[in-house]
């Protein structure tokens, strides 16, 4: 769709009514505000009075889609799991009531010293998913987790706090994955990462996919009639999204890697629509329209995952962004690169650069969200100032002869978005800046540049891309690609299009990344092995092969 047609879909009329109104006004006055009714706050009133379910009237297993943490922060780690005992079911096997699900925290992996113990309730309105807060636990330690219904008693999750704030952490080990479209390959290299010595994981979005799944599976090639018809088609409902994750948890490489670590989670475009920006949709649909099926697709994504109650959604609005801190060794600024940002510039896609796209007006953040991050950075007394993120940060030409095209919808489409956020580190004294990346399906290295212009300008850090669990298919070592993108982009010393993560070790005197794929991914059971390892010294930015 052209930049055109796409802004087409807003007339002026429309448009000052939004501006004037404001986002929820607007809803309102389209009419759509009943139909965003079941998005705000939690179960209150009539709702949460409704009947409890006799847990042993639970005749089959509720744990079916695994359990999960997240967010850890000192002394306190979020617990999650969602009862389904017929996940691919609309209503997951369950009635509309209530069910109270017992949780406890321990010491060990048998359970013999307990930590915390309680109960909270699963509510019919949330898709009968819990999330619970459990704090006043050690600062920087492991524990163990389950969840109990009536006899029933869930899988056990290991998860760990933050450090307390002003910790003098010497080293930290995490994941960086994303990308994992389920039809295009197996889930292996989960569970190469659940099996991974590593503190934690960043999930950098495409959780899932809005496209249809076949009963087949797609590339996983199950007999026929393995997967319900009501998956072959694309999410737009709640309902639609609840299903797709349900078929996504069900994944048992998946949940193991949810088992093993806490993870830390933000969302691309796939989790709603590809490519959306804002409350612009990639298909010619009002946009209040396509609000409703954004306020659906961030529902069920809270509902889905380890998130705390500050991201629980309002209408079509989540504040995913958020700051995290592993003592004084590490600050973690996860933003959001698809909610606030301006229109893809020139229809999308690989453009060359011009007016429209070289607005200093243009963001890819918003500016709310570039302020916030920014005067984070002001205040962060940590080592290493670490930027998990969506979309390509530094530059990429995709070919030797200028002038070259870049992407629209990378950070390359937003330049003057880009030039103030390293403008904003370079004003706070960040010397040891990290981005971490997922979207595009190959795994990258870059040196960041003060200046993508000037070859000879200064390194101001270094960004880690981890190509896709699965999405792409099997991928291969050099795409056809390589040695164009290598020649046009001095900048960027790593490229390999398989799948697999990456991992990355953070320490008081330098970061390593190592860069682990596998040899194929559309059939299971592959070994991973690590393509390329990096150390970007404290104080010295800039990748180095080790």
């Amino acid at each position: 769709m052209t930049s055109a047609a796409r802004q087409s879909q807003h007339t002026p009329e429309l448009r000052a009514v939004a501006r004037h109104l404001g986002r929820r006004r607007f809803l309102t006055v389209t009419g759509a505000a009943a139909a965003l009714a079941f998005a705000v706050n939690l179960p209150a009133g009539g709702t949460a009075s409704a009947a409890e379910l006799d847990a042993a009237q639970i005749a089959d297993d509720p744990f079916t889609l695994g359990v999960a943490s997240g967010d850890p922060q000192p002394g306190s780690v979020l617990l999650w799991t969602r009862l389904a005992p017929a996940p691919f079911q609309p209503d997951s096997g369950l009635p509309a009531a209530r069910v109270t699900v017992q949780w406890e925290v321990a010491l060990d992996e048998k359970f013999r010293r307990i930590a915390r113990r309680g109960a909270a309730t699963a509510h019919p309105e949330f898709h009968h998913t819990v999330h619970v807060a459990v704090d006043g636990l050690d600062e920087g330690r492991v524990y163990y987790y389950r969840f109990r219904v009536g006899r029933w008693v869930s899988p056990v999750g290991r998860t760990r706090t933050a450090p307390g704030l002003g910790s003098k952490v010497s080293a930290l080990t995490f994941g960086v994955v994303s990308c994992q479209r389920y039809d295009q390959a197996y889930f292996t290299a989960y569970r190469h990462l659940a099996e991974d010595d590593v503190d934690l994981v960043f999930h950098l979005g495409d959780y899932l996919y809005e496209y249809p799944v076949s009963s087949v599976g797609g590339a996983r090639a199950y007999p026929a009639g393995t997967l319900p018809d009501l998956l072959n088609r694309e999410t737009v409902t709640l309902e639609d999204y609840r299903l797709r994750y349900a078929l996504y948890k069900s994944d048992a490489d998946l949940a193991a890697a949810h088992a093993a670590h806490p993870f830390i989670v933000t969302w691309d475009d796939h989790e709603t629509e590809n490519n959306y920006a804002d409350d612009i949709p990639e298909n010619s649909v009002p946009p209040e329209e396509f609000l409703i099926r954004r306020a659906a697709a961030y529902r069920a994504y809270w509902e889905n995952m380890p998130l705390r109650r500050p991201q629980l959604p309002e209408g079509p609005d989540l504040q995913l962004y958020r700051r995290l801190h592993w003592g004084r060794l590490a600050q973690f600024d996860v933003l959001d690169t698809r909610q606030y940002r301006s229109n893809q510039a020139y229809g999308d896609g690989w453009q060359l650069p011009g007016p429209e796209s070289e607005d200093p007006a243009r963001t890819l953040t918003g500016d709310v969200q570039e302020q916030w991050l920014i005067d984070g950075w002001h205040r962060s007394r940590a080592l290493w100032n670490v930027v998990p993120q969506q979309v390509t940060f530094s530059r990429r030409h995709n070919t030797t002869t200028p002038p070259s095209p870049v992407s629209m919808d990378s950070w390359d489409g937003y330049p003057a978005s880009r030039e103030r956020v390293l403008a904003g580190a370079e004003a706070a004294g960040i010397e040891n800046l990290m981005v971490l990346t997922g979207d595009v399906h190959v795994g990258y290295g870059f040196d960041i540049k003060r200046d993508f212009a000037d070859p000879g300008s200064p390194t101001v850090g270094t960004e880690i891309v981890a190509t896709s669990i699965a999405s792409g298919g099997n991928g291969s070592e050099k795409p056809a690609n390589w040695a164009t993108y290598m020649a046009a982009n001095p900048h960027m010393k790593f490229y390999n299009g398989q799948r697999g993560y990456a991992t990355v070790a953070l320490g008081r005197e330098s970061a390593r990344a190592d860069f682990k794929t596998l040899a194929y991914a559309t059939t299971p059971g592959a070994p991973v092995t690590t393509a390329a390892s990096f150390v970007t010294e404290a104080g010295a930015p800039g990748l180095k092969p080790v």
